[in-house]
């Protein structure tokens, strides 16, 4: 890890310990810690390593943090250059490494982050584990309790910023639910748990360490409260639990680890001079990090190139061309718009369907004789439009593939990176076995269609699978598709030349789903105005 900025502290057993003698923080007296214990037991409100109805973000006072992460930034080449930066925070039970994450997320004030609990990773316990669990007498804060392959696995395809699933862990059945959660890698990925640092390669993927140091009769209160009110334990099971497992653990697996941390965190979330000091540590570090989409270096990475193999453009026939002069015209009404769009959207979608893999498929006519014939050959096809344009294309496909399934994406662009984000997804289930038909109905720079192919990628479906349709293209768009992934095949009804400095296609289009949904922007319109932006 790179030289830590200089700040007031003591330096003890090669790791940095901060301090700050503020009374907040809520760290306050023990009697007033101490939960409320009635005769019947608390009703339970979090079960589970993740509360499916909490959304996946964390509201600031000054913005909304996405915490499911983001499909990566990726380059030109359709390859990410540099990784996420990895905190992994330790400390005992308690301890309050939570506070201190989400005060990080805060302070860091950045749109995208992973939050990862190594709750989610406990090993689903044997019958006979499952008694001594209920019981009591199951150790839970032993090495062994906790999947470390997956775990390791995990934080490993995050950093890389690939999709992971997370398993959603019960501690009432002590077991894993069937419906796992799917999360992105981020520019920033925070893993907490008590076991953090106790494992060597789980060690080498965090790029900075911090152990949360908290008093263990504060633990103690705040365990009492937690598994008390939220898990439905009545006190003399927790206070079992914790003298016979949580107590000895600790001190022979968790507090030997402060050694590995980069810095030493007292009292946790209370201590914003700690946090203020890693907050500004994580910033330089991603300022080196940057990843941008360099649009001029995109725009000249292949001028002067031919159009690629994998592209095909409907034939210009009379009838094309006219459509096409009628959709381009700005004068035209919205009903003919409209209207002839979805006249070119049927064709590019027939056009399409012909580059499916097919089979010879012998049928008997009614005259009882038999024909040779085409079938499809593959087990489904899926539709995934890009919104909002992209979603006008669904009911041509609808049209002439009979129960095929529809996904969706919506991709923005962040005005003040520039970068294309991913706001919504949603795939049909076991999507990496189908052939995809990717939908949008303009292509600009590429930028919104590059990640779209990522995502789709990133869900392990295959690359030759995926077929791009649109309705305009720029050859800027067609090149970076291209480049980036050369097996996706590209199938659009025109492509025009030249993009401007907006990056609007020229002579284009205008801005397809204004003028379709009847939400035409003023003739000085720029990205900035559209609630859809145009790539």
């Amino acid at each position: 890890m790179n030289s830590l900025p200089a700040y007031s502290g003591a330096r003890i057993s090669g790791c940095w310990t901060l301090r700050s003698d503020g009374s907040g923080g809520g760290d306050g007296s023990l009697d007033r810690l101490l939960p409320s214990v009635s005769t019947g037991l608390s009703p339970r409100k979090r079960t589970t390593s993740q509360c499916k109805s909490e959304p996946p973000l964390l509201r600031t006072s000054k913005r909304t943090i996405y915490t499911a992460g983001r499909p990566p930034w990726y380059n030109e080449h359709g390859t990410q250059s540099k990784e996420a930066f990895v905190i992994g925070l330790c400390g005992g039970s308690a301890s309050g490494k939570t506070t201190v994450a989400r005060k990080i997320i805060e302070a860091l004030d950045v749109p995208w982050v992973v939050l990862l609990s190594m709750d989610s990773f406990y090993k689903v316990l044997t019958p006979e584990q499952q008694i001594l669990a209920a019981s009591n007498d199951y150790n839970f804060d032993h090495p062994d309790a906790f999947d470390f392959d997956l775990l390791t696995h995990t934080v490993r395809k995050l950093k890389q910023g690939k999709s992971v699933k997370i398993p959603v862990y019960d501690f009432t059945t002590h077991g894993r639910q069937k419906e796992w959660k799917t999360v992105y890698g981020a520019s920033v990925i925070i893993f907490e748990g008590i076991m953090s640092f106790a494992d060597k390669e789980l060690l080498k993927l965090l790029d900075m360490k911090i152990f949360v140091d908290t008093d263990s009769d504060i633990r103690l209160v705040r365990r009492l409260r937690r598994d008390i009110s939220e898990r439905g334990r009545d006190i003399e099971g927790v206070i079992k639990q914790y003298n016979k497992f949580v107590k000895p653990a600790f001190e022979q697996y968790i507090e030997p680890t402060m050694r590995l941390a980069d810095i030493v965190v007292p009292r946790g979330g209370g201590n914003m001079v700690a946090i203020d000091l890693i907050v500004q540590h994580v910033h330089s570090q991603l300022e080196e990090r940057k990843l941008r989409w360099d649009m001029a270096a995109l725009a000249s990475a292949h001028q002067a190139q031919p159009l690629p193999q994998t592209l095909s453009v409907l034939e210009s026939t009379p009838q094309v061309r006219g459509m096409h002069t009628i959709i381009r015209n700005k004068e035209t009404s919205r009903d003919e718009f409209i209207f002839y769009s979805k006249r070119l959207m049927r064709l590019l979608i027939e056009r399409a369907l012909s580059f499916l893999p097919s089979q010879v498929h012998t049928v008997e006519t009614p005259q009882g004789e038999d024909y040779e014939g085409r079938s499809f050959h593959g087990k489904r096809i899926t539709g995934v439009s890009i919104l909002r344009a992209g979603e006008t294309m669904e009911p041509a496909l609808r049209a002439v593939c009979k129960d095929v399934r529809i996904g969706k994406i919506l991709i923005q662009t962040n005005q003040d990176t520039g970068e294309p984000e991913l706001h919504y997804l949603r795939l049909p289930k076991d999507i990496s076995e189908d052939h995809v038909i990717l939908m949008d109905c303009t292509v600009s720079t590429g930028a919104a269609a590059m990640m779209a192919v990522r995502v789709l990628l990133d869900h392990d479906v295959q690359e030759d699978k995926i077929l791009l349709v649109s309705l305009l293209m720029a050859e800027m768009g067609v090149h970076s598709v291209a480049y980036a992934f050369p097996q996706v095949k590209i199938i659009t009804t025109a492509v025009d030349k030249k993009v401007n400095d907006l990056f609007h296609i020229i002579p284009g289009i205008g801005n397809f789903g204004d003028r379709y949904f009847g939400t035409d922007a003023p003739p000085d319109w720029s990205d900035e105005d559209m609630d859809e932006p145009s790539y």
